[in-house]
């Protein structure tokens, strides 16, 4: 359990399903996928994209004389979701708060292009050191909202976003800062990154109704779908009025790699990120498992194996939105955060197509996050539903 409880007071996201909570959780109660086919280089692939209202938007920060006419998706996608959720706190332009976001690609838009550029002509722009950095996305969305608090960035793969929110609880808990804005943001839908995770054997060839099948432990396929977002957190030391949901536990663990890419047959870096996220809560009362599940037949069954374990095989309502979403790598965490936040306050389970909870959960007041990246970097987050 945390010494210090912790609020969450904002949430904003980009992504397939929306740009507003309002969006986003009808999207959730559709039934339907929001994916979609696209050509990225030679390929036609499955992929997850924002909507195009969302983009026309993030394209207008690109206006000619305009600062951040030169950035990256990644960083334009963090911009705009941050200025929105600055907007539902109380906070302001030039307030004490940190920033930690992080990416898990990065600039891969812009990284691909110079380096093809320099490829070609054996030279490369001025501009491509300082927009392709990773610590790109939290230097740029602190200049714009003007923050005086630390300004953090880190990549850990797909659990980024959550390694962000670890990380601020520390800053808060240690008594160095009383509010952080966390985050991931990702723009993968580039040739080489599709090329990589094609290469890896786990990008979905489904033409079925459903191109990621994730949790669907029957699969004999490898279905991971990638989409573009970004999501945001803002978290606030103590019981906050109003708050989205209270941060009741965290868990991190990693553990010895049995190949470069995969977790064990029962994922025990999710066992022990679990266990210590639950702390001493009973088990019962924990309502349901948002779980990573990217969609691959390891990477599901692992991680329901892990949750088998550490709850005693009485297993609580398990879902996951990458079915729906995709896999968006460093945001993906935080958009599951999202998920659950808005399961808490709707009081209402989003089902997987394929996966049959064994009863429909009558009520939600604890749910647990999970997220993972390559080489078994495990967080979980226990979410309470707020008093009163």
């Amino acid at each position: 359990m945390l010494k210090t409880s912790i609020s969450i007071t904002a949430l904003s996201s980009i992504s397939s399903l929306g740009s507003s909570s309002e969006e986003v959780w009808d999207s959730y109660l559709d039934g339907k996928h929001h994916l979609s086919q696209t050509h990225i280089g030679d390929h036609k692939v499955w992929v997850s994209r924002l909507q195009d209202g969302i983009r026309s938007s993030i394209q207008e920060l690109r206006s000619p004389g305009s600062n951040y006419r030169n950035l990256d998706d990644t960083v334009l996608f963090a911009l705009y979701t941050a200025r929105k959720a600055l907007q539902q706190t109380g906070w302001g332009t030039g307030s004490n708060f940190g920033i930690n976001m992080g990416s898990s690609r990065g600039a891969t838009h812009l990284f691909e292009r110079h380096h093809e550029a320099y490829l070609n002509n054996g030279t490369t722009s001025t501009l491509t050191s300082p927009t392709t950095t990773l610590g790109n996305i939290s230097s740029w969305v602190a200049h714009d909202l003007k923050t005086k608090g630390p300004v953090i960035s880190h990549s850990i793969t797909c659990s980024t976003a959550l390694h962000a929110m670890l990380n601020a609880i520390a800053w808060i808990q240690g008594g160095l800062s009383e509010k952080f804005m966390v985050g991931g943001s990702e723009a993968p839908l580039t040739p080489f990154t599709v090329a990589q995770m094609q290469a890896l054997k786990i990008y979905s060839k489904d033409s079925g109704a459903y191109p990621c099948r994730a949790l669907d432990l029957k699969k004999k396929l490898n279905t991971m779908v990638l989409g573009e977002g970004a999501a945001i957190a803002c978290l606030e030391k103590g019981e906050i009025p109003n708050a989205l949901a209270l941060i009741q536990g965290i868990g991190y663990a990693t553990e010895p790699l049995e190949h470069e890419v995969s977790i064990s047959s029962e994922a025990q870096c999710f066992q022990d990120s679990m266990k210590m996220a639950l702390g001493n809560s009973s088990l019962e009362e924990v309502d349901a498992v948002v779980m990573h599940a990217p969609g691959t037949v390891k990477g599901d069954l692992s991680e329901y194996k892990a949750i088998e374990k550490v709850f005693n095989g009485k297993l609580p309502y398990l879902t996951t939105n990458k079915w729906k979403v995709g896999h968006t790598f460093g945001a993906s965490g935080l958009l599951s955060v999202e998920m659950a936040v808005l399961m808490l306050r709707h009081q209402r389970g989003i089902p997987v197509p394929f996966f049959p909870n064994p009863e429909s959960k009558k009520e939600f007041n604890k749910i647990l996050v999970n997220a993972v990246g390559f080489g078994g970097n495990a967080v979980s987050i226990l979410l309470a539903r707020p008093k009163g």
